[in-house]
């Protein structure tokens, strides 16, 4: 009789100090690796930030190219 319940007390103690933990940290580990990954929202604005850019950029090379045109020497005029 003494036996049974030691067992019956025995074992939420071992799932209290061995799966809890366990079970914790896993699940801490998998909810900070997920946090990392870009969402499907945050992925879309970075390719319309990057559409932007590409735009921004060959504007600022057809001014370039402009200024370079009807003002040679611009580039060195501080």
């Amino acid at each position: 009789m003494n036996l049974d319940y030691d067992m019956l007390l025995a074992l939420p103690i071992i799932f209290l100090v061995v799966v809890v933990p366990l079970w914790l940290i896993l699940h801490y580990a998998y909810k900070a690796r997920a946090s990392k990954a870009l969402s499907k929202a945050d992925e879309e604005a970075l390719a319309e930030l990057w559409k932007l850019s590409e735009k921004l950029e060959r504007r600022v090379e057809s001014l370039e190219t402009i200024l370079d045109r009807e003002a040679p020497g611009w580039r060195n005029r501080q």
